[in-house]
């Protein structure tokens, strides 16, 4: 295993395909996870360790752990990612790991800064290079995707989700009140237009249009109104695509193996 320790920040659904090609690539992989993340995409996000304390994507298997030195040594040496609880990156100063890559994917910078390791990344809009970290990594579906930005910033959030099968805005569904989210169906199931999907109280939230549930927030979590709980796609995807990590997850893990190596690279030579 690479002695080299890199810090993520999230594991979310696209975080989990930066970990996977971090981790399979033989380096030493933690991840910092808000206590209740709110990944809609749960079956192939890592973070859902954080309620069920061990989680396995393909592959790669993660556990939440107390922070401590000795246990993410323990996890490394069993072939576990750990994933310890960390809001503000506070551990950093502690464990000073090689590179530290954002992929909370807030479409702001939460606090990540080039002073955090040798190495800084960050994925999406929100952070500029060199300024804020080393690399931006570009995260529009398109032309651009996965693109290594060393100088300026990923294009601006627009707001509104890329299109698939023909739906773009309607295929994220958004809570209509504040309050406990009740699973009414359950993620892979194939949806009719009008089908319940989730109640918050007395709301019940229906399927915009048939397609397949490709993420729902988890239940019993108390939700503020507008908060994203749902994804529903309207291709006919096979179980696999629902049930795996996406293209776009591991476009971005590639572009974040890269972006390090190429920074450490260039690192090394200025040092």
């Amino acid at each position: 295993m690479n002695k080299d320790i890199i810090c993520v920040r999230g594991a979310g659904d696209l975080a989990t395909g930066v970990i996977q090609k971090l981790a399979r690539s033989g380096f030493r992989v933690y991840a910092m996870e808000i206590n209740q993340p709110t990944t809609i995409r749960r079956q192939v996000a890592l973070s859902t360790a954080m309620f069920e304390e061990e989680v396995q994507i393909e592959d790669i298997t993660a556990k939440r752990i107390p922070f401590s030195l000795t246990g993410l040594a323990e996890c490394w040496r069993q072939g576990i990612v750990p994933i310890i609880e960390d809001k503000n990156g506070a551990t950093i100063s502690v464990i000073k790991p090689n590179a530290v890559v954002d992929a909370i994917l807030a479409k702001k910078n939460l606090g990540t800064h080039r002073g955090m390791a040798p190495v800084t990344i960050a994925l999406g809009p929100g952070f500029s290079a060199p300024e804020d970290v080393d690399v931006v990594v570009e995260t529009m579906r398109g032309h651009r995707l996965g693109k290594m930005i060393t100088r300026g910033s990923a294009l601006p959030n627009t707001g509104t989700p890329g299109e698939l099968g023909g739906q773009s805005a309607l295929r994220v569904i958004h809570a209509p009140t504040a309050g406990v989210v009740e699973h009414l169906s359950r993620i892979g199931d194939y949806l009719d237009v009008n089908q319940p999907i989730f109640r918050i109280g007395e709301a019940i939230v229906k399927a915009p249009f048939a397609g397949v549930l490709r993420g729902l927030i988890t239940a019993g979590m108390s939700v503020p109104q507008g908060m994203k709980a749902a994804d529903i796609d309207p291709r006919k995807l096979e179980k696999e695509e629902v049930f795996s990590i996406s293209d776009k997850a591991r476009n971005l893990g590639g572009a974040v193996l890269e972006a390090y190596l190429y920074r450490k690279a260039n690192y090394t030579k200025e040092g």
